[in-house]
């Protein structure tokens, strides 16, 4: 199974963006988007590749329904 994280762009750097979620940062490529992303957005993550932004309220909610399915996750471990 493929999982993308939502994650906020924090800095940019050439065509990298380091972005963050729950304090854990990650860097991506920015060479699949056609579209310009600055600091404060939110992006789609998936093997070390951005390929979607969000906007904030998806992102968000996108987060919460992943945070939901671990703690559900470990519940029944």
């Amino acid at each position: 199974m493929c999982l993308a994280v939502p994650m906020q762009v924090v800095r940019i750097e050439g065509g990298m963006a380091i972005a963050e979620v729950d304090g854990v940062r990650r860097e991506a490529s920015l060479m699949m988007l056609s579209e310009e992303i600055k600091e404060g957005d939110y992006i789609l993550i998936h093997a070390g590749f951005a390929i979607s932004r969000l906007d904030e309220d998806e992102a968000l909610e996108t987060l919460e329904l992943m945070r939901d399915c671990l703690e559900l996750g470990q519940e029944t471990a």
